[in-house]
């Protein structure tokens, strides 16, 4: 265990820098730090063309009500090994800003060309534009990183946040048409604002992240593949099942009058929405296990002391670790043993691909780094005492 008796507390946590680094990452965050305010300003924009004051602040206020469940959800489900911030900021922007322009013009385009109604666009043309342009933002991170998108639950969470980034950008623009009784509302004002948002902000959420969740686990599916054909083939597939999804979702608002195959749809849809939560659960069930697995093999090789292992993988465990830091020890003591824990389950994970024969950008180079990070930590390292059940040293 951890001796407590070791050098003092720093003053500070000191930086972290990793050893691998991304060329171009501090180029492409200005980048999209750029477009994220290019896209705040759209969607007051957008926002404005409700007309009054109280048909915009309506429409912005609406779209943020699901924001904090949504975040939630994937917050949640991202917590055994978080990714990159600066890819989850990249992914929401890209669903906001990126995807909706790119989606926008192409059904603006193929609307006037093909003199199409609103129907046949919504119900065609919108989801052909707008899944490959949200699926885009996937298919380039795994592209550029694939240590970014290693598995299912990776690719399940970063297609949620660039659907919740779209699917924000577009209730402000359906919110603000909907106050002006457009021809696709008959109700005007913040009556005609609330009643969407009752369609699109209480009973459908997660629409626009269960659609492209269809490509997310395609694309964690496709990571383990060494061939290029079946990779090819499952991403393929991914992507036509969030557009059959989504097309299925628009039709049944566009073409059927009585609501059956609004209600039919809704249930599906549903009943994939309920399908696709517990096979997230299910991977963070196991992405437990993994943790304790690996954390347990790596004690056997001496790299850490057995009794560390409950403080590094049970998140109660975890958070009393951190309490303990920081009442006994200071604050800065709770930041080294939150980064001890944060380096140890990417180390885990990591180590338990290698093991497990999957190919990973730079494995061993990168083991080797969060170990060293960990024993530069060790020596202001506060950790409670050991458990009475915490697994023996083999």
């Amino acid at each position: 265990m951890t001796d407590v008796t070791a050098s003092p507390i720093p003053a500070a946590l000191p930086p972290y820098r990793e050893v691998v680094r991304q060329r171009g990452r501090t180029l492409l965050l200005v980048s999209f730090i750029v477009i994220a305010i290019a896209g705040a300003v759209g969607g007051i924009g957008i926002s404005l063309s409700a007309g009054s004051g109280e048909g915009t602040g309506l429409s912005l206020f609406y779209a943020m009500i699901p924001l904090p469940l949504l975040w939630f959800v994937f917050w949640w489900l991202d917590r055994y090994e978080p990714e990159p911030r600066r890819y989850k900021f990249a992914g929401f922007v890209w669903g906001g800003v990126v995807a909706v322009a790119i989606a926008l013009t192409l059904e603006l385009w193929a609307q006037k060309a093909f003199d199409l109604s609103d129907d046949a666009t919504a119900s065609f043309v919108a989801p052909l534009a707008e899944e490959p342009a949200k699926c885009l933002f996937l298919l380039l991170t795994f592209v550029r990183s694939r240590r970014v998108i290693d598995g299912v639950l990776d690719g399940l969470i970063y297609a949620g946040i660039v659907g919740i980034g779209f699917a924000f950008i577009e209730n402000i623009g359906y919110y603000a048409s909907s106050y002006t009784e457009s021809a696709d509302y008959q109700v005007a004002g913040a009556g005609g604002v609330t009643s969407t948002f009752v369609v699109r902000g209480l009973f459908s959420p997660f629409a626009h992240p269960l659609f492209t969740a269809a490509f997310g686990v395609a694309i964690g599916l496709a990571v383990s593949r060494k061939s290029k054909v079946a990779r090819f083939l499952i991403g393929t597939l991914g992507l036509a099942a969030s557009i059959g999804l989504h097309a299925l979702w628009n039709g049944s608002l566009s073409y059927d009058e009585t609501g059956t195959a609004f209600v039919l749809a809704y249930l599906a849809l549903a009943a994939l929405l309920l399908a696709t939560a517990v096979l997230a659960i299910v991977v963070r069930v196991r992405q437990v296990r993994i943790l304790e697995r690996s954390l347990s093999y790596v004690a056997q090789r001496g790299w850490i002391h057995p009794a560390e292992i409950p403080y590094l993988s049970r998140f109660g465990h975890r958070k009393a670790a951190r309490r303990f830091a920081t009442k006994n020890h200071g604050k800065v003591a709770g930041q080294v043993v939150k980064r001890y824990q944060r380096l140890s389950s990417e180390m885990a994970f990591l180590h338990d691909a290698l093991m497990s024969g999957r190919s990973k950008p730079h494995g061993v180079e990168r083991t080797y780094a969060l170990l060293d990070a960990m024993y530069a930590l060790r020596p202001a390292l506060r950790f409670p005492p050991a458990l009475q059940n915490t697994t023996r040293h083999s």
